[in-house]
């Protein structure tokens, strides 16, 4: 099996997850400056909002970055397709619905594709469709989830054993510890989303960003349940408004228009907690600093290899005999 490196031209096996309406070029191209994937998150924008960033990105970088395609987000997935093509974005993320229809056009443009899935049978379906990397994602990850709700510990190792591309682990990852775990659970790297939104580079309302270093291990919450469209955000005002909202038997309709992108920009983006919602992974408890992206990368990289050799010693001197 080709390593995830080499197959994506990257140097650190992290890649950033889609952000939808609020991806952005300083973000995306920081991630790949700093030898990750950025990705930008088409999201429902139209198609010249997304060509612009990525046009922004390429001046900002002339490494390798993803465009992430919800399926069945995105009012314009044929004009969505069209634009990566033209703009020769070398990989792209697929997810919320069958890849399969598009994957075919995509490699024929010598296009790397990543799928997003949360289940095993996902797994295996994609890696058929002609999947060059498998993001496994679980329960604790931030924004729209599998009704599945299956945890990232439980997950990895399940679709380790059942595919043979390599998997990216995301949800509940934020530090070189996580990144070690998921490593001895047989993936080959990361996909982050939460922990990039507190750095530097990442030009986010400051109380986004605030709400995050606050953040205790229970200040996420789950809203959708009860019109089966699962999503984990930050505890706010508005997500418990959204909530209540449930409460009185909101129905599917109103509950989408109410977890728009629309209402993401509003929280995310011009920080009215009240008023819109902010994403947000079980991850968060463990958000202590605002770094630069190259800064985090890099402490993950150092201590993941440090905690990996230090219980390699400790195994062997406590446990082999």
């Amino acid at each position: 099996m080709k390593h995830v490196c080499d197959l994506l031209t990257i140097r650190y096996p992290i890649i950033q997850g889609g952000m939808g309406n609020i991806s952005n070029a300083p973000l995306a191209a920081a991630v790949s400056e700093a030898g990750g994937l950025g990705t930008i998150g088409a999201g429902t924008m139209p198609p010249h909002e997304l060509e612009s960033i990525i046009l922004e990105t390429k001046e900002r970088t002339d490494r390798p970055f993803a465009v992430n395609v919800a399926i069945k987000v995105t009012p314009y997935l044929e004009e969505t397709i069209d634009i990566i093509l033209k703009h020769e974005v070398p990989v792209v993320s697929l997810s919320a619905g069958n890849p399969a229809p598009l994957i075919p056009v995509l490699k024929e443009h010598g296009k790397k594709i990543i799928t997003v899935t949360a289940s095993v049978k996902q797994a295996v379906k994609a890696e058929q469709a002609g999947a060059d990397v498998i993001v496994a994602e679980g329960y604790e990850a931030a924004g729209i989830n599998s009704n599945l709700e299956l945890t990232t510990l439980t997950l990895i190792p399940q679709i380790v054993d059942a595919v043979n591309v390599p998997v990216l682990a995301a949800g509940g990852i934020g530090d070189g510890r996580g990144l070690a775990s998921v490593l001895a659970l047989g993936a080959s790297g990361v996909q982050m989303g939460t922990r990039l939104i507190a750095t530097k580079e990442a030009p986010f309302h400051e109380a986004y960003k605030r709400r995050l270093l606050e953040a205790k291990e229970n200040d996420t919450v789950i809203v959708g349940r009860s019109v089966g469209r699962v999503r984990r955000v930050m505890n706010t005002p508005y997500s418990q408004k959204l909530l209540d909202y449930e409460k009185t038997g909101v129905p599917l309709e109103k509950f989408n228009e109410m977890t728009s992108e629309d209402y993401h920009k509003i929280g995310a983006i011009e920080g009215r907690l009240d008023e819109g919602f902010i994403n947000g992974g079980q991850v968060s408890g463990l958000v202590s600093n605002i770094p630069s992206v190259a800064e985090l990368i890099d402490m993950m990289m150092n201590d993941a290899a440090s905690r990996i050799q230090q219980l390699h010693e400790n195994f062997n001197s406590n446990y082999v005999k």
